[in-house]
């Protein structure tokens, strides 16, 4: 299968919000520019190591990619263009927060070929983002907001979280109907997971960190999914929901296991059945290909029977879920030869739905996807 798409990873962050697993680091200037020279010689190998096509997707992720300045930020978007060539109609996207924006680093980006931002807001409430260790306020939501929008972005994202701690069912209502009434062509909300190593993880074991009961964060759940579609927004995945036409194509790739390439300290790459792991560790990184090398610290060869597995699993994150047809022309075998005892059998609880097209979560199944998701594992 060919691959058409990159991801970019941008490790940089003002700082470590207390939730975050992220592979991200508070830095200086200079780091970042040795980090650029790193990250142009690791395009440059990347574009020469794989046949690729002109890329249709390409995303920077973080960390907080517009932690760089306007410079930096134009060297980014120019080394991208330098190694690669892009598709007609290709969606570039750049995570950025709140606050570390202004008219003319917007600008840059969108000269340099952004289509799409996608900023991590979590919520409307000062007092929920002081709990999370975010930087930003209420106010820097808007004024980024409104940066961006007169910088010519036509296609904004807002990131949600709930399930936080102290947060109430009210509170969530009210950051909802401040996110409808912004307007972003797309949404992405997920519930707050606690990983291990960070200072979330570590109040939690000490009882220091009291979240919303289960049944709580069902609801909250629930309010997501009914206030966006009541706002006209269509859910298409699990955690995401967009207006007609905006779709995140690149996300897409993953959720249809179909291959892409990546750079960037501690990103993972998928080509040719072959899934791959850069160096974490930024120095590591800087080091290693500024020497000329490629930072990958791991190469996994992934069985037929885990890429089927995968392809089940991340699938069946989207609305649609899994076609006949797809995993047929993917896997080259028909889906309920391989899966089909699963298929039956969650069928019958009512978490899935089989038609003639193919196999998707129902209403019920969505709130007990990982359920599902963990019986595909072999």
């Amino acid at each position: 299968m060919s691959v058409s798409s990159l991801y970019v990873h941008i490790p940089f962050c003002a700082s470590k919000c207390y939730y975050c697993d992220f592979n991200s680091y508070v830095s200086t200037s200079d780091v970042m520019e040795r980090y650029l020279n790193g990250l142009d010689l690791e395009l440059e190998r990347v574009a020469a190591d794989y046949d690729h096509d002109l890329l249709k997707t390409v995303f920077f992720g973080g960390g907080t990619p517009t932690m760089f300045d306007s410079r930096q930020t134009e060297r980014m978007m120019e080394m991208l263009h330098r190694h690669f060539r892009m598709a007609d109609g290709v969606e570039i996207s750049v995570e950025a927060n709140p606050g570390t924006v202004d008219l003319e680093k917007l600008r840059v980006l969108k000269d340099g070929g952004a289509t799409r931002l996608s900023f991590g807001v979590q919520s409307f409430e000062n007092d929920l983002l002081q709990k999370l260790g975010r930087l930003h306020d209420r106010d820097a939501v808007y004024q980024s907001w409104e940066l961006a929008r007169l910088a010519g972005f036509d296609s904004i994202n807002l990131d949600l979280m709930f399930g936080l701690p102290g947060q109430s069912l009210a509170a969530l209502q009210h950051t909802l109907q401040a996110l409808i009434d912004l307007g972003p062509e797309h949404v992405s909300a997920y519930s707050l997971k606690v990983e291990e190593g960070t200072p979330f993880y570590t109040w939690h074991n000490r009882g220091q960190l009291i979240l919303p009961p289960e049944e709580d964060e069902i609801q909250m759940y629930q309010m997501v999914i009914d206030r966006l579609r009541a706002a006209g927004y269509e859910m298409y995945e699990i955690s995401n929901w967009a207006k007609r036409g905006h779709r995140s194509r690149h996300n897409q790739v993953y959720w249809r296991n179909e291959p892409y390439l990546a750079v960037g300290s501690g990103a993972h790459g998928y080509v040719d059945g072959v899934r791959y792991i850069n160096q974490k560790n930024v120095p590591d990184y800087i080091e290693t290909t500024l020497q000329g090398t490629r930072p990958v610290v791991e190469q996994e060869q992934i069985e037929v029977r885990m890429q089927q597995e995968d392809t089940m699993i991340l699938g069946l994150r989207l609305i649609e879920g899994v076609s006949f047809q797809r995993f047929r022309e993917r896997h080259g075998v028909d889906m309920l030869d391989v899966f089909g005892e699963i298929v039956a059998r969650f069928e019958a609880l009512g978490l899935l739905a089989v038609d003639d097209v193919g196999v998707r979560l129902t209403a019920q199944g969505i709130f007990l996807a990982n359920e599902v998701y963990a019986a595909f594992l072999e």
